[in-house]
């Protein structure tokens, strides 16, 4: 049975730096409190995951908006498109194909430990 959303939920990568620097990116932006923040690794975040049927792999960014699941290009793209101008013009990324967005994606999630560091422990967003 799939929880029940209120507000759009954005799982993410709690021990990744840069995950964790998006989450305070879009948390300042969020003037309409429409997001809540959940970590894959969390008990809530792996609640969500079999919820959703998420792959247990997936460790990329995961959007849950009215019950349904963005990954990937798709939910950056869905996230900007949901926060203000002109942030929300980020949506003209989507006429890049999404094979292409997806690749460009995974490239960047491959190597962000690398880029950018990784926590120690998990960081909870409220």
């Amino acid at each position: 049975m799939m929880a029940k959303v209120e507000k759009s939920i954005i799982l993410f990568d709690g021990v990744c730096n840069l995950c964790n620097g998006l989450v305070r990116f879009i948390l300042k932006r969020d003037k309409k409190k429409q997001f809540n923040f959940v970590a894959l690794q969390s008990e809530k975040g792996k609640e969500f995951i079999e919820s959703y049927k998420v792959p247990q792999e997936t460790d990329s960014v995961i959007l849950i908006d009215k019950n349904k699941v963005y990954m990937e290009s798709d939910a950056a793209i869905k996230i900007s498109k949901l926060l203000p101008a002109p942030w929300s013009w980020c949506v003209v990324f989507k006429i890049i194909p999404k094979n292409w967005r997806d690749k460009m994606y995974c490239w960047l999630a491959k190597n962000r430990y690398r880029w950018f560091g990784k926590r120690e422990t998990v960081c909870y967003f409220k």
